[in-house]
């Protein structure tokens, strides 16, 4: 299913990357050991809602390898259409992540990997009050985000302009405690892309759970 949103910033980088940025990024261990922890942790045919779901690869291919059920949810067009042919197991949308509907309880995890750095602070904290909501009490949360304290850094990713919107790691952890998570470990990294002109970048992994009743907003 695939919705034009051309008009957003984030749209325009990553329709532009396309698979490049999963050529750059797919020897994370830290991301693959991020998804052992959850597949440890699912029930059976798990329903997982992959928020920014870019190219389908690594999280969606291996969460549908292990039989559970993808929705994959992300604003390019371009990284939709290659996700849905890499991963036809699952299902993907395209879209702004912040409007999507979803029902409330409606999952059983929750990946949001690096997808927030072009949200506001406000817009990111709203976002994750909204997605713990769609989890089932008691469902799992992974995230992942460069915990940088900056705001509206004007920078370039990938030979793309981007401006780039983080928080410093503890203050991530705080954020998503307010949103109603229990933090249940958390790792610290530095990951450099496969890219000529790539410099380590800070990644932080947070594995987290819901409590039995989500804060209201």
């Amino acid at each position: 299913m695939v919705d034009e949103d051309r008009g957003s910033p984030a749209a325009a980088v990553f329709d532009a990357l396309g698979s490049d940025y999963e050529e750059a990024f797919a020897a994370s261990e830290a991301h693959r050991a991020s998804l052992a922890w959850l597949l440890e942790r699912l029930p059976p045919a798990a329903r997982v809602l992959d928020m920014g779901s870019g190219t389908g690869r690594p999280t969606a291919a291996t969460l549908t390898a292990a039989g559970h059920r993808v929705l994959g949810a992300d604003v390019s067009p371009v990284m939709v259409e290659i996700a849905s042919r890499q991963v036809p197991d699952a299902e993907f949308r395209c879209g702004d992540v912040r409007d999507m509907p979803f029902e409330d309880g409606s999952f059983d995890a929750v990946c949001l990997y690096f997808a927030l750095l072009q949200m506001s602070r406000a817009e990111q904290s709203g976002l994750l009050h909204r997605l713990v909501r769609v989890l089932r009490p008691g469902g799992l949360f992974v995230l992942a985000t460069v915990p940088l304290d900056v705001e509206d850094f004007d920078g370039v990713f990938m030979g793309q302009s981007v401006r780039v919107t983080s928080f410093a790691a503890q203050d991530m952890v705080g954020l998503v405690r307010d949103a109603g998570l229990t933090v249940l470990s958390e790792r610290s990294v530095l990951f450099t892309p496969a890219r000529p002109d790539a410099t380590p970048e800070p990644q932080l992994f947070l594995h987290c759970r819901r409590e039995a009743t989500a804060p209201a907003d």
